[in-house]
């Protein structure tokens, strides 16, 4: 059985193996195209600074075997474009942050002070999964927005008393 993953995908080597990834994925059609995809994300979402030149590598040569990705789905006309940008922003941001200060939980805020919405919060995080959200958020950044990404030090951290509940208990 041809497998038509990320796996396989990272793997090929020739030109033809691309080819026939290619025409394998186009014959299987959206719900293989959308594990490939979704799989693409979490590499992307996974990903540090040994890697960060390979996946930018893996999106270009994704780029060239399904150069219209909107053939799927509407939905991914930009795939290619919105996966670089998120890409470039996680590099920026690791390269703006040392190693030695990654440690620990970590938050993304997105907030726009002029308008009378909530600020949207992502707390408790991995160093890695909050520099993915910073960098997904980053792209589509509307003017006034603060985006965020913090390192928090917890001083008290307190649940509630499990008895005060409105909900039962079992």
């Amino acid at each position: 059985m041809y497998a038509l993953n990320f796996d396989r995908f990272r793997e090929l080597s020739a030109l033809e193996e691309g080819q026939e990834f290619r025409e394998k994925m186009e014959s299987a059609g959206y719900s293989s195209f959308y594990s490939f995809v979704e799989q693409f994300r979490r590499e992307l979402q996974a990903y540090t600074d040994h890697s960060a030149a390979g996946v930018l590598l893996l999106i270009d040569r994704g780029r060239r075997l399904f150069p219209e990705p909107g053939r799927f789905s509407p939905s991914w006309d930009a795939l290619w474009d919105e996966l670089e940008s998120v890409c470039m922003a996680k590099n920026e941001t690791l390269a703006a942050i040392a190693p030695s200060e990654r440690e620990g939980e970590w938050q993304v805020l997105i907030d726009n002070p002029y308008l009378p919405q909530q600020v949207v919060c992502y707390p408790a995080l991995a160093f890695v999964d909050a520099v993915y959200l910073y960098a997904y958020f980053l792209r589509d950044l509307k003017p006034n927005e603060h985006l965020r990404l913090q390192k928090i030090t917890p001083f008290l951290v307190r649940t509630g008393n499990r008895h005060a509940s409105v909900f039962p208990t079992s």
